[in-house]
């Protein structure tokens, strides 16, 4: 959830903090904060809300030195105020934290006891005080990071300086991302590759359990056991330019306009236009062998997943079993030997689906990860990574990275079908070509944005709106009541469509639209037949379809959304495009905030 960021370095740290803070503040914009250390003095500027806010105290109050963190939060204990905010500190030692401390409530109790009085609600100051309390014992700070970490239960991920010591900062990972960032007289630490690409791309990424002692000199790395060990430096490939709206309003908008390109490039991955085939990454198993599958995700990524459950088990005949993250490992379900466990996530550090992928590791499964950040944690532990190569997505609501989730799927799905006997060469060579229309769909889709924005006023003002859909549609109901919700703050359910008559018709009436996803064949009548269920009940229609779907059932809609005709093979792709831009207009109606709606962030590494 929240972004992290250090530097220790021969010149002034404060600009720059705040700049990688910046490219993080897509994990959490609920406050944020710097402290740097300068002639001894710990110096911490820190503001509630978004990250302008910090820019503007900063003007005001600046934070000399040339060592400092920083941190941008999505709240978690303790309300979105400035006494919350990050960095915490005790007379020793302060920190930024992004995860969460589960037994903070027993150690802040023992830490009252012993005269320490927390001046914030949230869990993070308590590991600043019992660090801060080790070192006023007369420990160094290595060896109060030692002390410390064994006591922590939950995530974390910390960045801790000490007044004292300002020739170091201290970093420690368990079940958040943490990387160190090399460069020439200093160094970095930070969530992610992101933040640190203006500042180096030489990156070590932290396992599971490290700590790390970071000097303007190198970095000296510890394992859970406390051996000292060597994380391998790469180039982190995270792009150095400024991520800029460009000419759009809205991040949001801008990414939901660069679908065409990115789908194109995802498939370029795993189409080849030569010889009209499907190919995946090289992979150390047997794809044919895999004689069932388990899809694991949360949210919009879920989803996708949903989607590529119904392509796997139509083409490849090869039974799905998907759940959300947040669920799968508490059921503890049974795995069948030699089964291959498909993870997705924008991030790859999502803390539900990685916790997920290591039951699915540790029950013998093999592991395959659809991911967008190829370096993220999900990427390293997979047996098989699927790249998306949809570029940094800013805008919460996620949009280009889920079409581009739903490319790879399709190919997958494909590539199972032929090696299992399931596709002939032929029907091979029709799906490539389908997959290929594809861009140039998404491209017809969007230029109804003008119709889309015209017909927004018609949902604004609802307090409940339901999307239905049949197939491969439901799936894409899911998610446009999603985009409505996370964006538009109106409640919105998806639903089956030929579920709406068992329980969810009794909340319609002429207040509640219903937004139906129907392109045109086999599954349409089936579909027009529960719309007209809903309009028999007074009940307001939008219909998304193509033009015979339109010609055939929407006179009498509340409003129509005319969608380019496409193969039942690529529709929810090019259908995902309609339910963003109605979402993303409403939102324009209500002047809610866009791409920083109110609670979320965009990477959960929290449970």
């Amino acid at each position: 959830m929240c972004g992290i960021i250090g530097i220790i370095s021969e010149t002034p740290v404060a600009d720059r903090l705040v700049d990688g803070l910046k490219r993080m503040e897509y994990r959490g914009y609920d406050s944020s904060g710097v402290c740097t250390i300068d002639d001894g003095q710990m110096i911490r500027r820190r503001a509630e809300g978004k990250l302008a806010n910090l820019v503007e105290v900063l003007k005001d109050s600046p934070a000399p030195g040339t060592i400092g963190i920083a941190h941008t939060r999505w709240a978690t204990h303790g309300a979105p105020t400035e006494a919350n905010a990050h960095p915490h500190a005790g007379k020793a030692a302060a920190l930024v934290h992004n995860g969460i401390i589960e037994n903070f409530r027993t150690l802040r109790d023992e830490l009252n006891a012993d005269g320490y009085t927390a001046e914030s609600e949230t869990d993070s100051e308590v590991v600043a005080l019992l660090v801060s309390r080790e070192v006023e014992r007369g420990a160094s700070p290595e060896e109060a990071v030692r002390t410390v970490l064994p006591r922590l239960r939950g995530a974390f991920a910390l960045a801790i300086v000490f007044p004292d010591q300002p020739d170091r900062i201290i970093g420690a990972r368990l079940g958040s991302p943490l990387v160190i960032g090399h460069g020439e007289g200093e160094m970095f630490i930070g969530s992610d590759a992101l933040a640190l690409a203006p500042l180096t791309q030489r990156i070590s990424y932290l396992e599971e359990g490290d700590w790390a002692v970071v000097t303007r000199e190198g970095v000296q790395v510890h394992d859970a056991q406390g051996k000292e060990v060597e994380r391998e430096i790469v180039a982190s490939g995270a792009s150095a330019a400024a991520v800029e709206r460009g000419n759009y309003r809205h991040f949001m908008q801008k990414e939901i306009f660069e679908q065409p390109t990115v789908v194109a490039q995802t498939l370029s991955s795993y189409v080849r236009q030569a010889d009209q085939t499907v190919a995946l990454p090289q992979m150390d198993f047997d794809l044919s062998s895999i004689d069932r599958m388990t899809i694991v995700a949360c949210g919009t990524s879920y989803y996708a997943g949903m989607v590529g459950r119904y392509w796997i088990e139509q083409f490849a005949r090869v039974p799905v079993d998907i759940d959300v993250a947040s669920e799968f490992r508490y059921r503890e379900p049974p795995l069948p030997k030699g089964g291959l466990a498909l993870f997705i996530s924008q991030s790859g550090e999502t803390a539900d689906t990685l916790a997920a992928l290591r039951y699915c590791k540790a029950q013998g499964q093999t592991i395959a990860a659809i991911v967008n950040v190829p370096t993220s944690t999900m990427a390293r532990e997979a047996d098989l990574l699927l790249p998306i190569h949809a570029g940094p997505e800013i805008g919460v609501a996620s949009t280009k990275a889920f079409t581009c989730q739903l490319a790879v799927l399709a190919a997958l799905a494909a590539k199972l079908a032929v090696v299992k006997g399931q596709m002939e060469r032929a029907e091979e060579q029709e799906v490539v070509r389908h997959l290929l229309e594809a861009p140039a769909c998404l491209n017809q889709a969007l230029d109804h944005d003008d119709d889309i924005a015209a017909m927004a006023h018609t949902i604004a003002p609802a307090r409940d709106v339901l999307y239905l859909g049949r197939g491969a549609d439901f799936p894409m109901a899911l998610e446009g009541a999603l985009k409505l919700k996370e964006i538009s703050y109106i409640h919105a359910e998806g639903y089956a469509s030929g579920e709406m008559k068992h329980g969810p018709i009794a909340l319609i009436d002429e207040d509640v639209p219903v937004v139906v996803i129907a392109p045109s064949g086999p599954l349409f009548e089936k579909t027009v037949s529960n719309m007209q269920e809903v309009r028999a009940r007074g009940g307001q229609v939008v219909l998304i379809s193509d033009a015979d779907g339109l010609a055939e059932a929407g006179e009498g809609c509340l409003a129509t959304i005319e969608m380019p005709k496409v193969h039942p093979l690529i529709a929810p792709l090019v259908y995902a495009v309609p339910v963003q831009l109605l979402a993303y207009h409403v939102a324009l109606v209500k002047g809610t905030d866009v791409d920083q709606p109110r609670n979320l962030a965009k990477s959960v590494t929290v449970e």
